[in-house]
C-alpha cells in the first residue's frame, strides 16, 4: 500500500512537469478572486509566442494537482453594423442648377449613407442632398459634396459613397450639377454603425522613405521594436493639386541575409487609393508584425509630401474561467510543436459575465520546468553496453552449463 501511494505521487509530479515543461516561459498570474477574469496580453509576450497564439495556456498549480484554464482569446476590433433600408424612387427632374434624383422611404428611419453607381465611367461632379418630410420643404444635409469617377489604364478609381449625420427623413433629394443626365443605375441608403474596439497607439523606431524616379514610386518602411499587432495606418498626404493614386501597405513576414544586407518578405495587409477626397486611414485584420511597408505608385506625378504617420493595434485578451481561486496560476507559452487548445467554453459564450476584473500578469520568466531531452541511441551509451554484455554472458554461462549436465 505504502509502494502504491508512492508511486501515484510520483506519476502525478510527472504529470505536472509533463503538461508545463514544453514551454519556454511563463508569466505568473495574480490578483483571482472570482470564477472569471480578462487578461490583456502584454506587449513583450508577442515576441516569443506563437504567432497564432497556438502555445498559450494557463496552468493552476498545487503541489501535485494541476489543473489547465479553459479561455476565450479575443480581439477588440471595431464591429461593422450595416442595415440597408428599403425606398422607392419617385420623382427625377432637372433646371438650371443640376438634376434631381427623389427617394421616397418605405418607412421612416434613421439613416446616414447613400452608395451611387452610375452609367458613366468618368465623371467629376458636386450633389447637394436634402431631406423632407412632406415633400415640399427640403433641409439640406450634404452641399457641394464631390463625387469622382476615374478609369483608364492608369487609374481606375470611384469615390460615390455619401456619408453624413444621422437622418430622420421620410423623402430624400439628390442634386447633380452636371452639364449632361447622369445615369443613375442604383441608390443603396443604409443605415451603418460602427461599435468602436480598443486600440493602443504602436510606436516605430525608424521610419526610411525612398521616392524612386525609375519605379515611379515612392516606398515608406516604419520599423517597430518589437513584434506587436497592427490593425489601423493614417498618414498625412499632401499635394498642390487633388491626387489620387494606388497605395499597398504590406507587413515582415520574415527575414533573411544576403551580400546586401538584411531582406524581408513582405505579405498584403491592405491595397487601394488613396485620395485627397478621403482621409487617408486604412484598417485591415490585427496582424502582428516588427515593419510596415508603404508603396504609392505616382506614375508620373510628383511625390506626395508624407509625415505624421500613426499607427494603432487591437489588444488581445484572453477570457478565462478559474474553478479553484486557491491554486498558484501562471500563463505558459513558447512551444513551436503544440497545437491550438479547444475548450467548450467557445459554444457559451453568451453566458460568461461581461464586467470582468482584469489580473495582474506578471514579468516573463524562463520556464525552470522546461526540458529538452536529446535522446542519444541507445548503444551510444556504456551503461547499457556494459548490462547487454553481463546478460550475454550469463546466459552463455547458463546454456555451457546446462548441455554440461545433459
Amino acid at each position: 500500500m505504502k509502494i502504491n501511494i508512492f508511486l501515484l505521487l510520483v506519476l502525478s509530479a510527472i504529470v505536472v512537469k509533463a503538461q508545463t515543461n514544453t514551454f519556454k516561459f511563463k508569466r505568473n498570474l495574480t490578483g483571482i478572486t472570482a470564477k472569471w477574469h480578462s487578461l490583456k496580453l502584454p506587449d513583450q509576450l508577442y515576441k516569443n509566442a506563437n504567432s497564432g497564439f497556438d502555445d498559450l495556456r494557463i496552468f493552476g498549480i498545487s503541489g501535485k494537482d494541476t489543473v489547465e484554464v479553459p479561455y476565450l482569446l479575443k480581439q477588440r476590433a471595431d464591429k461593422v453594423i450595416s442595415k440597408e433600408v428599403d425606398f422607392r424612387p419617385v420623382n427625377e427632374s432637372a433646371n438650371a442648377d443640376g438634376y434631381y434624383f427623389t427617394f421616397e422611404l418605405n418607412d421612416i428611419s434613421i439613416i446616414n449613407q447613400i452608395n451611387l453607381s452610375f452609367k458613366e465611367t468618368n465623371f467629376d461632379w458636386k450633389v447637394t442632398l436634402e431631406g423632407s418630410n412632406a415633400n415640399t420643404e427640403w433641409f439640406t444635409i450634404l452641399k457641394d459634396y464631390r463625387i469622382l469617377s476615374i478609369k483608364n489604364s492608369n487609374t481606375d478609381y470611384q469615390f460615390t459613397s455619401l456619408s453624413f449625420p444621422d437622418s430622420k427623413y421620410k423623402y430624400y433629394r439628390l442634386m447633380v450639377k452636371s452639364s449632361i443626365k447622369p445615369g443613375l443605375l442604383e441608390a443603396l441608403i443604409n443605415k451603418t454603425d460602427t461599435i468602436k474596439g480598443t486600440y493602443q497607439n504602436v510606436k516605430y523606431k525608424s521610419l526610411n522613405l525612398k521616392n524612386s524616379v525609375a519605379n515611379k514610386e515612392t516606398v515608406v518602411v516604419l520599423g517597430l521594436e518589437n513584434p506587436l499587432p497592427v490593425s489601423y495606418l493614417k498618414l498625412n498626404a499632401q499635394s498642390d493639386f487633388d491626387f489620387y493614386r494606388p497605395i499597398k501597405i504590406e507587413y515582415a513576414t520574415d527575414s533573411f541575409k544576403t551580400d546586401k544586407g538584411t531582406q524581408y518578405n513582405y505579405a498584403d495587409l491592405f491595397e487601394g487609393t488613396i485620395s485627397s477626397l478621403q482621409k487617408s486611414e486604412y484598417n485591415f485584420a490585427n496582424t502582428i508584425t516588427s515593419q510596415i511597408k508603404i508603396t504609392i505608385q505616382n506614375n508620373d506625378n510628383k511625390p506626395l509630401r508624407i509625415n505624421n504617420i500613426e499607427l494603432k493595434g487591437n489588444i488581445f485578451e484572453l477570457v478565462g474561467r478559474f474553478d479553484d481561486p486557491k491554486l498558484n496560476y501562471a500563463l505558459y507559452y513558447g512551444n513551436d510543436q503544440v497545437n491550438a487548445p479547444s475548450y467548450e467554453i467557445d459554444k457559451f459564450e453568451n453566458k460568461i459575465p461581461t464586467n470582468l476584473t482584469a489580473l495582474t500578469i506578471g514579468k516573463e520568466e524562463n520556464n525552470p520546468a522546461y526540458a529538452i531531452v536529446t535522446e542519444k541511441p541507445l548503444f551510444e551509451n556504456k551503461a547499457w553496453l556494459w548490462v547487454l554484455m553481463a546478460v550475454i554472458i550469463a546466459l552463455l554461462g547458463w546454456f555451457s552449463f546446462k548441455m554440461l549436465r545433459n
